[in-house]
């Protein structure tokens, strides 16, 4: 099982350069770790996409069903007091924007604050960073520049 953040989630639910990295860790572990917030951090990405004209109507509705069938087989890391309390740890040692500690707090929680051995499969540089310095292995092992 592996963490995901939104950034690899998002890849899964429309066409972008890191969806086949991201369709290719899928199959080789389909157990995935989420953060509550997940669902509606993706939505807000698709709903972004349609404002900004990179996505017709038709694309954000095949990528909720995607999003929707992801719900139904992933596990998600609820909120909590600890949680919160582990972000606010992350944002004052790491360069974090907020839902980016809530991100990697919730992956901490997963893994009971060992993090040697499980992995974070994100696309996004700041967040693998923190995950990095934190112990998680990343995935993909090298972003494409």
């Amino acid at each position: 099982m592996k963490f995901w953040d939104t950034s690899a989630v998002a890849a899964l639910c429309v066409a972008e350069p890191t969806s086949a990295t991201a369709r290719a860790a899928a199959f080789a572990d389909p157990a995935m770790i989420v953060w509550w917030g997940t669902r509606t951090e993706c939505v807000s990405a698709l709903a972004r996409r349609v404002r900004e004209g990179g996505m017709s109507g038709t694309g954000e509705r095949q990528a909720r069903d995607v999003l929707r069938q992801l719900v139904q087989v992933w596990a998600e890391v609820q909120p909590s007091e600890s949680l919160r309390d582990t972000a606010e740890r992350l944002l004052a040692v790491h360069p974090l924007r907020a839902a980016d500690a809530f991100q990697l707090a919730a992956a901490l929680q997963w893994c009971q604050g060992a993090a040697a051995g499980h992995a974070v499969v994100s696309f996004d540089a700041r967040l693998r960073g923190a995950a990095y310095r934190e112990g998680f292995t990343l995935l993909p092992e090298r972003l494409a520049r």
